[in-house]
């Protein structure tokens, strides 16, 4: 099996979440699954089918610090 058949298998069986303040609609939001490698999956909630975002778990990280500190408020 391909690493890409291995990481679409993966990406179909993944626990996929949103943030709890994302509200009972779960309008307007990302969802993510942790997967193996350290790597994140990102996906939009209005549109599950089409292809994540998979990334690494060093720009996971890089984005998670840069939330926390305010650089993405508008």
């Amino acid at each position: 099996m391909a690493m890409h058949d291995d990481l679409t298998a993966e990406l179909r069986s993944a626990a996929w979440r949103k943030a709890s303040k994302s509200g009972p609609q779960g309008d307007n939001c990302i969802e993510v699954a942790p997967l193996s490698g350290g790597r994140v999956g990102v996906r939009d909630t209005e549109a599950p089918g089409q292809a994540p975002f998979v990334v690494s778990a060093a720009v996971w990280d890089a984005f998670l610090d840069g939330a926390k500190r305010g650089e993405f408020d508008f």
